[in-house]
């Protein structure tokens, strides 16, 4: 919740993206990793604990900005959040939901029906297994690993317009198993068939660039500060709030380009 405060009220992001999973006792809770180890002061898996238990550990306890000299987070309070406290803190804010297990769709939709947020909601999951509720959601629907790569392998000898792909959006990497996968075909090839482009995870200066010059729809970063100055400098988006340019950190390599790491 620290870093959603911070990406709303520092940096004016546009939307979120995160991971879900279910509780033993079926609660939906953001959190990327099916264990609490790497990032709360606890241990154990995520599917194996009722959420009352979930809520008594640290989730600021491992956050260091300096590479473990410091931990400025914790004791502050920072636990892990229910997906309803996410809704409830940011009434007009739009997510990138991906659940990493199915058991999370459930709730999940039941909160999203719960505060009517559907139409700023993008659900998202790698696997069709995972998906077989994602019927349930009226609004828009991210494309699973599966879908895309039987599309693309079909775009890649030419065939991707005859080649059928259920989606509002993709969101992919631009590189994946040593192949490019993001180009300015790409992208025609799916604004085509009305479907957004989003790209992750794109950390440097000169990847966003390159990127909104194709023509994407999206970028989703670890470093709004950066993408708040490009955005500034080749669209005229207004700074954040209290930030002039002359603060904004720049990107220390230019030449490094963005990977398919976990976002």
């Amino acid at each position: 919740m620290a870093a959603f405060v911070s990406a709303n009220e520092h940096w004016n992001a546009d939307m979120f993206e995160f991971d879900v999973r279910a509780t033993a006792d079926g609660r939906c809770v953001v959190i990327h990793d099916p264990t609490v180890d790497r990032t709360t002061d606890g241990t154990g898996a995520v599917a194996s604990m009722a959420y009352a238990e979930l809520s008594r550990f640290d989730a600021g306890y491992r956050f260091t900005p300096d590479g473990g000299r410091t931990y400025p987070l914790r004791g502050t309070g920072i636990t892990i959040p229910l997906i309803e406290d996410v809704f409830a803190a940011f009434p007009n804010m739009r997510f990138t939901i991906e659940v990493k297990t199915g058991a999370a769709q459930a709730p999940l939709f039941d909160a999203i029906d719960q505060f009517a947020c559907a139409d700023r909601v993008i659900a998202a999951g790698m696997y069709n297994a995972d998906r077989n509720l994602f019927h349930r959601h009226a609004g828009a629907l991210s494309a699973s690993t599966e879908q895309m790569r039987a599309w693309i392998y079909r775009h890649l000898v030419g065939l991707g317009r005859w080649a059928k792909l259920r989606a509002d959006v993709v969101q992919v990497p631009e590189r994946a198993e040593g192949r490019r996968i993001v180009t300015p075909r790409f992208i025609r090839a799916l604004h085509a068939r009305g479907i957004l482009v989003h790209v992750w995870t794109v950390n440097d200066e000169r990847d966003m660039r390159r990127l909104l010059e194709w023509g994407v729809d999206g970028l989703v970063s670890d470093r709004p500060d950066l993408l708040a100055h490009v955005l500034h400098e080749v669209a005229n988006r207004p700074l954040p709030p209290g930030v002039p340019a002359a603060a904004l950190p720049r990107s220390g390599n230019s030449d490094r380009r963005a990977t398919s790491n976990d976002a």
